[in-house]
């Protein structure tokens, strides 16, 4: 695998694990935090009936076109992750990151023994204009742990919860938390990965 050294690739995202992803491809880019209303967006999805996957997509857009107006010449990977979960009331519930581990713990009982979705937006911007989006779902099935098993993994994991929309890490111990895991690794991560390689390789950042 070789990377071509024009276009300049930043990925748009605060995200650790998003650039983790990337530094274990091989990738040679830059992280740039885009500030977008995220919460604004995605009342604004859910007030017009918009699907779980276009907000995804919005969202990613609006990061990704927040970066790429400052710096056209560079390829603008922009990323966003939503989790969805039916709940007994035939609602689709939007989770949001937790705050603090109240809010963690609050999360992890409303998904407790239910299947929910992760739904991941990727799209890409190179001089002012969108060039390529991708949607993907993974579908996750939490276990009916316990209360005291609960208590136990909020105390192990701590803080470190509040960085995850889902108040779990599969790459640590939230795989405890899953009796069954459907789609990609890097997708559960908040990075389709194979799709995002295959784009780079169509747009000749990457040769072979």
């Amino acid at each position: 695998m070789r990377q071509r050294p024009e276009p300049r690739l930043v990925l748009a995202s605060a995200s650790a694990s998003r650039r983790a992803l990337l530094d274990q491809a091989g990738l040679s880019f830059e992280a740039r935090p885009a500030a977008v209303d995220e919460a604004a967006i995605k009342e604004a999805a859910q007030a017009e009936g918009i699907s779980p996957a276009e907000a995804a997509i919005i969202l990613a857009e609006a990061k990704a076109e927040r970066i790429a107006r400052r710096d056209p010449d560079a390829l603008v990977i922009g990323c966003d992750q939503l989790l969805v979960c039916p709940m007994p009331d035939g609602t689709l519930r939007w989770f949001d990151k937790p705050v603090g581990l109240d809010g963690a713990r609050a999360h992890l009982r409303a998904l407790r023994g239910r299947r929910h979705e992760l739904v991941n937006g990727i799209v890409a911007w190179r001089g002012g204009a969108r060039v390529w989006q991708h949607a993907s779902t993974a579908r996750l099935t939490m276990r009916d742990f316990s209360d005291a098993f609960l208590e136990d993994y909020l105390a192990a994991e701590g803080e470190a919860l509040c960085a995850t929309v889902g108040a779990y890490r599969l790459e640590g111990l939230g795989v405890h938390l899953m009796a069954r895991v459907e789609g990609e690794h890097s997708t559960i991560l908040g990075l389709p990965l194979v799709s995002l390689l295959a784009f780079l390789r169509q747009h000749g950042v990457l040769e072979g």
